[in-house]
């Protein structure tokens, strides 16, 4: 099976953990394809952001959501649909431990694969 970063783009945000305000997000759309079937993610990684070059990315706060798993093969149609509702994904993983990525305030230019 391989996996591909569909989409991936590095976001303001906040979060507290452990007592210590964290100020980045990776978020991802993930793409995992093999044997006849096809799977999606959304994902989700916060990260220190303690200045403009810190992009050190420890995934212990990483969340995920299966966004589909069938037997097929990549849809660029079903990716376009999937990416106009990824931030309403992400929002509603990180919304119980209290985080919010800041979708207009990116900290880099977007990543499609």
């Amino acid at each position: 099976m391989d996996s591909i970063d569909v989409y991936s783009q590095y976001f303001e945000a906040e979060m507290e953990v452990m007592g210590f305000v964290r100020h980045g997000a990776l978020v991802k759309l993930i793409v995992t394809s093999g044997e006849g079937n096809v799977k999606y993610e959304a994902a989700v990684a916060i990260f220190n952001h303690l200045d403009e070059e810190d992009y050190c990315v420890p995934y212990d706060v990483y969340y995920t959501k299966e966004l589909y798993n069938e037997p097929g093969i990549r849809s660029k149609a079903r990716e376009v649909d999937m990416l106009v509702h990824l931030h309403e994904v992400i929002d509603e993983l990180l919304a119980p431990d209290g985080g919010k990525v800041f979708w207009d305030k990116p900290l880099q230019e977007e990543r499609r694969g």
